[in-house]
């Protein structure tokens, strides 16, 4: 990301790198300090994904109230992949609204924000400041109309479980912007107890067809297997999968069903024959180029100029 913004350099826009130093004591508890003068600058923290759940927490605040008291002229937080956004609304009594509360706590210190493919758009709202949710799906249609053109021929997209059909329905419009015609399939599923699927069928035709099954985040991917097993049962073609997030919680052996599982690159990715990465680095960094330069945020979102002609294409995003 460093690279793509230091080859934006102009007289207008400059960019440095500044390292955090982090010193744990003996007791387990730690402080975060920012190595070099910030006063007066525009600051953009990019936090690590790859923490555990709680260090992630932990640091992210203190390197938030590091930074906000050092005067810098404004604080932006990169968040490549959120923490606790599963936990997004009171669904029983007496529970934590962990996205709310982590919103709460960034609202304190940053003044702007951003994250790609939240896993509800919803979260935003939970931010007092401007928190811009970026999408990913510029960048894996610009890769796959480059290494995969051949997969797009008689293409279904397929939504793992009922609520994601908004997503796939936008997966197949934006293909429509880019002249390929794809069709629309959903998995529904009944869950007997967490991150086990007790029935699944497929409603929707893909017999004969290439099936992309989409999702923000892969973690057990008990559902997407299950899913692409049915898939097959019904006469899918060739069937890959994409998630955003790849967290793969119980590792990727159990996911050679797929012809190809396509994750990015916000989280550290294991190895595997069949995964490949499709890189968020040119969006975040045309993002942060755009916030740090005072630029619309827009091109980022809004894919087609023209007909045909996909806005994004001269950033190689």
């Amino acid at each position: 990301m460093y690279d793509y913004l230091k080859r934006k350099e102009s007289k207008e826009f400059s960019v440095s790198l500044i390292d955090l130093e982090k010193k744990s004591f003996k007791d387990g508890e730690f402080k975060i300090k920012i190595v070099e003068n910030i006063r007066g600058k525009i600051c953009f923290l990019i936090h690590d994904s790859n923490k555990s759940p709680s260090e992630w927490f932990t640091e992210l605040i203190f390197m938030l109230e590091a930074t906000t008291f050092s005067s810098p002229e404004e604080v932006n937080i990169v968040l490549p992949y959120t923490r606790f956004a599963r936990q997004d609304r009171k669904d029983e009594s007496r529970v934590s609204v962990n996205a709310k509360a982590l919103a709460d706590s960034v609202s304190l210190y940053a003044d702007r924000g951003m994250t790609v493919d939240l896993h509800t758009p919803q979260i935003q709202e939970y931010f007092k400041i401007p928190f811009d949710n970026l999408y990913s799906l510029t960048s894996l249609l610009n890769y796959f109309q480059k290494n995969h053109p051949d997969f797009l021929n008689d293409l279904v997209i397929v939504s793992p479980d009922l609520g994601g059909g908004k997503r796939a329905d936008y997966f197949v419009k934006k293909l429509k912007e880019r002249g390929v015609e794809a069709g629309v399939a959903l998995g529904h599923k009944t869950r007997e107890k967490d991150n086990e699927v007790a029935k699944m069928v497929i409603i929707g035709e893909v017999s004969g067809k290439n099936c992309l099954i989409v999702d923000d985040i892969i973690d057990t991917g008990n559902t997407m297997i299950k899913t692409a097993e049915k898939l097959k049962e019904n006469g899918a073609k060739k069937i890959f999968a994409y998630g955003t997030h790849g967290l793969f919680t119980e590792g990727v052996e159990k996911f050679k069903v797929f012809d190809k599982v396509f994750v990015s690159d916000t989280l550290k990715v294991p190895k595997a024959d069949n995964i490949e990465v499709v890189s968020m680095v040119k969006l975040f960094g045309e993002a942060i180029y755009r916030t740090a330069t005072g630029q619309s945020l827009s091109v980022l979102f809004d894919n087609v100029q023209d007909p045909g002609q996909h806005s994004l294409e001269k950033y190689d995003i």
